[in-house]
């Protein structure tokens, strides 16, 4: 190839979360770092202005800045005798398309996983027996333990500006913090945010029921706040929009607002916009990589070479690139061997909508983790001796703010489409209509998994990746508790109507916006027979390769995976730092 830039010490491929995280750190420790990111350059200051900010039909309808499905998209099916179509419009698959990534867009919800959600095998073995697994459930260990990732969740959180409330610090369960969380070494970096009329009526029902509400870790800052690498964050002014918005009040936790602005001064690291990484080039004995192949806007191909490469794009992708650079051994769901694609899970939701009949909710006011939760019925906090299932779900209410495109179906049954009595509704359920929402555990199944479509290609001629899966039934089990729990909680808060939901009811489509956590397909784990990735996320095949973000998640917690992706990428950074450099080679031994 004639084109070929000059060799750096890392080359990293997506500049999100993960991308943005490890490559301060390394930039840090002196390394020569070299970012190739997709989508384009996006500046807070500039691009999100909050007179642009606010526009819903732009961001959130039309989704301006996720990756169009014409660009890059999956296909689907829910069982290997079906023949996968592709996912032509708007999906949950919500992949970030600039600097920043999907760490632009998210909501903010910053949570830890806990002690059970990285070692689920093992806990549930010991406390129930291996009868507890069902048939065909694929659970393993994640090969490191909270206690091993909690100084790295501290760091996370106090990078990010994390709004919130200690439950277990030092030992000690603390009032109106998250009693079933790991034990924290140091208290969230700043307070919770305000709470809200809703929040309000979902912690006194909560707590007439005798469980432990809490208001959610949040990546909105309550108050002014400078972070570790000495970045300014403003206060958050609760106005709504958060989720599918970029902050340009400096206020949400973002790379864009937390991580890049530092890392731009760096002399050592260098960022490629409009660039997408095709493959990951191999030496010739196939033991290790050498760089990765990318086309620029101009479809002009590059060669970036490097000593170390890190994926850090979005889960899909990461698993795509493996598939296509023929790294790995491929899953097989017939064989029941390999491990690129294997453990491929989603989220089991479940909940309840609500209207009240005169309450005055203020829903043109919020932020997109402004909740209140109970984990009384998450993980393996409950006892599930008979009940069939393993896992669960946080149960909570979100004050995200009710925007007017996007809350005009959120309507009571029987509610006319159009005409004088849609508007009547419409204008009674704006302050009187909302949910609770189970955002549920998710344990991956052997028969469901990614792999590359046969038919279907991209515009450069490379395979889709292809998406089979559908509900199993641990899910099914764990999403029905959990609605009669939501349900319960309704009927306690006061609404007046109260209709249980249940996403895992039916078949998984990519169109039920149940959630957008997808999970798995390049796991870490023990053991090079089920997993892609030893405890560090280093490649058991190629060991200059490493692979972030929720790809390396063997399963789903209740949770949302941003706290977790962090805490790992530091986690993945310090062991190149101090282990890789010195001594290159596998950190694992097999």
């Amino acid at each position: 190839m004639n084109n070929v830039r000059p060799k750096a010490d890392v080359v990293i491929v997506g500049l999100g979360w993960c991308g943005s995280l490890i490559a301060e750190e390394l930039t840090r420790a002196g390394l020569n770092v070299v970012a190739v990111e997709r989508g384009p350059w996006f500046e807070t200051a500039t691009d999100f202005p909050p007179s642009i900010d606010t526009d819903e039909l732009r961001w959130d309808t039309r989704r301006s800045m996720l990756l169009p499905p014409a660009v890059e998209t999956t296909t689907f099916r829910n069982n290997i005798t079906q023949q996968a179509l592709p996912s032509r419009d708007w999906n949950l698959n919500e992949l970030g398309y600039n600097v920043g990534g999907s760490g632009t867009h998210w909501a903010g919800m910053a949570w830890r996983f806990t002690p059970f959600d990285l070692q689920p095998y093992t806990q549930t073995v010991e406390r129930y027996g291996k009868k507890q697994i069902a048939k065909g459930l694929i659970l393993q260990d994640w090969g490191v333990t909270y206690d091993e990732l909690e100084p790295f969740y501290d760091r996370f959180e106090k990078i990010a500006g994390v709004s919130g409330k200690a439950g277990k610090l030092n030992g000690e369960v603390i009032p109106d913090g998250n009693p079933f969380e790991g034990n924290r070494s140091s208290e969230y970096p700043l307070p919770p945010l305000e709470g809200m009329r809703l929040t309000d009526l979902f912690r006194d029902a909560a707590k007439s029921l005798g469980q432990h509400p809490f208001m959610v870790p949040a990546g909105q800052a309550s108050r002014a706040y400078v972070n570790p690498l000495g970045v300014r964050m403003g206060p958050c002014t609760y106005c709504g929009y958060c989720l599918y918005y970029g902050c340009g009040n400096f206020s949400k936790s973002s790379p864009n607002a937390c991580v890049i602005p530092a890392l731009m001064q760096r002399e050592n690291f260098t960022v490629l916009t409009d660039s997408a990484v095709v493959k990951v080039n191999k030496a010739d004995d196939g033991k290790t990589a050498t760089g990765v192949t990318y086309l620029d806007r101009n479809k002009k191909a590059w060669f970036q070479p490097a000593d170390i490469v890190i994926l850090s794009a979005f889960q899909m992708q990461n698993v795509r690139l493996l598939l296509l650079s023929k790294i790995g051994v491929p899953y097989d769901p017939v064989s029941k061997k390999g491990v690129v694609g294997r453990a491929y899970s989603f989220q089991t939701v479940a909940g309840a909508t609500l209207f009240f009949e005169d309450e005055n909710l203020n829903q043109f006011i919020g932020a997109g983790a402004l909740s209140q939760q109970v984990d009384d019925f998450n993980g393996d906090n409950f006892d599930h001796t008979n009940l069939g299932f393993i896992g669960g779900a946080g149960i909570l209410v979100v004050a995200r703010g009710a925007r007017p495109i996007g809350n005009a179906d959120a309507l009571p049954p029987g509610t006319p489409r159009w005409g004088k009595e849609w508007k009547k509704a419409y204008t009674h359920a704006f302050q009187n209509g909302t949910f609770i929402f189970g955002q549920g555990t998710s344990y991956s199944h052997e028969d469901y998994y990614l792999d590359l479509d046969p038919e279907y290609k991209d515009d450069n001629g490379n395979p889709l990746l292809r998406v089979t899966f559908d509900y199993n039934e641990n899910d099914r089990l764990a999403a029905k508790f959990i609605e009669e729990k939501s349900v319960e909680i309704g009927k306690a808060m006061g609404a007046k109507i109260v209709n249980g939901t249940n996403s895992a009811s039916g078949h998984y489509s990519p169109y039920n916006f149940a959630s957008d956590h997808t999970i798995g397909g390049a796991v870490m784990g023990t053991d090079p027979q089920t997993s892609v990735l030893n405890r560090y996320q280093q490649s058991w095949d190629m060991h200059n390769l490493f692979v972030l973000g929720a790809s390396s998640f063997p399963n789903n917690a209740g949770y949302n995976p941003t706290g977790t992706i962090g805490a790992l990428s530091l986690w993945t950074a310090k062991a190149i730092i101090e282990q890789y450099v010195k001594n290159p080679g596998p950190l694992v031994k097999v």
